[in-house]
């Protein structure tokens, strides 16, 4: 059977970063004068004791102390509904009926921290369901309580192994159907095979078309995804696709930390990524841009020609959708500190870390690499840059939104 495992979640600020926000000389400079959200942590681990694991002091303020068991310091759970702040609208809370019992959350086995994490946000427990696999590799899914006539979700990222995540969540879409399940979304926060969402050359699938076309053969009657890498993959679905953006979880990350308005510039890895770097810059405080232009020879090869902007003595923030093998954010920061970067953040919600991703991560080109929760992050890749924002509060909110037929754009405005 299948069991979701219990997660951490810690604001992070670091010390000095709050003793430096705290005086009124730093406040009045600083272009983020907030406080980190509960929905951050830094070094997540996901054993059952709800342990967090960080080798650094880490500034807290909770309502409850920490209680240290032999030397690391155990979370109250929160159970209060926080969302960034910079999703905060006045029509958050008295549109949402959120006492329905026709709502059913079922996790696979790809990140099952992540639907823990959006459970507890809901005060929902996630439904009982038995996941396993024969001796060949088929793979074997039984609901062991009743969906009938019930909205159900299922939360299951396609991140590596892909093939395995994506058949499994077909399989339990098709479980669902045969229950006689009233609706059926597919809560994707990754979304796999997304780059192949056009032909480039002569002879290409465009499998993101295809994927798209066996969740709806599986019976799913809409699809909930986060940062999808082109907004086209959305056309691609024959049903409803509810997009949501982990940007803003970012943004108020960001928030906490003391970094002066003049010093700020947001940078582009690619081309391709400009739109979403605009929108990140215009929401730091209408921030300069940057864009750092490559030739790509392969696939997971790039090779960084030139750079479009000036980055001399400012604060980079390098934004993307996904880190693969970090070629190409990992060469974007080498061209900023030889144009005279003073520090590089590099930014993601996919955090997919192929080898040798973790090597270039953590080769020291980077201040601090941010990233989300959408893909789970083995413990053994963790480095002391890393830091990992959860997305569990934002994607229950658009679950409860989808639910009670109420707006989910309204969240971002």
């Amino acid at each position: 059977m299948a069991t979701a495992a219990a997660s951490v979640t810690l604001p992070c600020p670091s010390s000095s970063a709050a003793s430096a926000s705290s005086s009124s000389a730093a406040a009045s400079s600083s272009l983020f004068s907030r406080s980190c959200s509960l929905g951050h942590r830094r070094f997540v681990s996901y054993d059952s004791r709800s342990r967090a694991h960080s080798p650094n002091s880490i500034k807290c303020d909770l309502a409850e102390p920490f209680k240290n068991v032999n030397g690391k310091p155990i979370v109250p759970i929160l159970n209060e509904r926080t969302l960034p702040k910079f999703l905060e609208t006045a029509r958050m809370e008295k549109t949402v009926n959120r006492t329905s019992t026709r709502l059913k959350l079922f996790s696979g086995t790809a990140n099952p921290a992540l639907s823990q994490e959006i459970a507890w946000y809901m005060g929902l427990e996630l439904g009982k369901i038995n996941i396993k696999r024969f001796a060949d590799g088929e793979i074997y899914i039984q609901l062991q309580e009743s969906v009938r006539g019930c909205d159900v979700y299922l939360i299951q990222p396609t991140c590596p192994p892909a093939n395995e995540n994506l058949m499994e969540l077909l399989v339990m879409i098709d479980a669902c159907r045969r229950a006689s399940a009233k609706t059926i979304t597919a809560v994707i926060p990754y979304f796999g095979y997304a780059r192949a969402d056009r032909k480039t050359q002569g002879r290409e699938s465009i499998a993101a078309k295809l994927v798209a076309n066996l969740i709806t053969e599986a019976g799913a009657n809409r699809v909930l995804a986060c940062d999808l890498h082109s907004g086209q993959s959305m056309g691609y679905f024959d049903i409803p696709v509810d997009h949501v953006y982990a940007q803003p979880v970012i943004l108020d990350y960001l928030a906490s930390k003391t970094i002066s308005s003049q010093d700020l510039v947001v940078v582009s890895p690619d081309v391709g990524g400009v739109a979403r770097a605009r929108a990140f810059a215009k929401k730091l405080s209408d921030a300069p841009l940057a864009i750092v232009d490559k030739r790509r020879q392969g696939h997971n090869v790039a090779e960084v020609m030139n750079l479009i902007g000036d980055v001399k003595g400012k604060v980079a923030v390098m934004m993307d959708d996904m880190i693969d093998t970090a070629g190409t954010i990992a060469k974007g920061a080498a061209l900023l500190h030889e144009e005279g970067a003073r520090e590089v953040y590099a930014c993601c919600t996919h955090a997919v870390l192929s080898p040798p991703a973790i090597e270039r991560l953590s080769s020291g080109l980077f201040q601090e690499v941010i990233i989300t929760n959408t893909i789970p992050v083995e413990e053994k890749n963790y480095f002391p840059q890393l830091t990992v924002l959860s997305v569990a509060n934002l994607l229950g909110e658009t679950i409860w939104r989808v639910h009670d037929d109420c707006s989910v754009s309204s969240i971002f405005q």
